[in-house]
């Protein structure tokens, strides 16, 4: 059951990033009430997919990465980044729901501009670093 949780948490990022770009559409298109619906699916999946990493983490403390040379550097580079911003994201996802949902649409769109680039980013890098992790064969 754990060692399927990468998997999982893979799925769960790409799908977070669909949802966030499809609710980037939706806004554009000032189709409100399915915008709001499409953020909340992203906030539902992407709080399973911490759920699912913290437990994955908590039973399996780290993965070493098995490339190397240039790749290593590569892997890195996309992985750091992934870190900070997920964590920096956190309570910039928090205001920018809260914001919405207390009507404080100025406030919540000015946080916005930023959230969802940093958050679309975080989901996709999500996939590439698994992707790098447990599904090319390095050896």
């Amino acid at each position: 059951m754990i060692e399927s949780l990468p998997a999982v948490n893979a799925t769960l990022n790409a799908i977070a990033a669909v949802l966030l770009a499809v609710g980037w559409v939706l806004i554009k298109q000032k189709r409100i009430i399915a915008h709001r619906n499409c953020m909340i699916a992203a906030l539902v999946v992407s709080a399973l997919f911490l759920s699912c990493y913290l437990v994955y983490h908590v039973n399996h403390l780290s993965t070493s990465f098995p490339g190397t040379g240039v790749w290593r550097t590569i892997y890195f580079a996309v992985l750091v980044p992934h870190i900070i911003l997920a964590i920096v994201m956190l309570p910039m996802i928090f205001l920018t729901f809260l914001w919405a949902f207390r009507g404080q649409i100025d406030r919540h769109r000015g946080l916005a501009r930023w959230t969802l680039p940093i958050w679309l980013y975080v989901s996709v890098t999500g996939v590439v670093v698994y992707v790098m992790l447990y599904r090319i064969p390095w050896s």
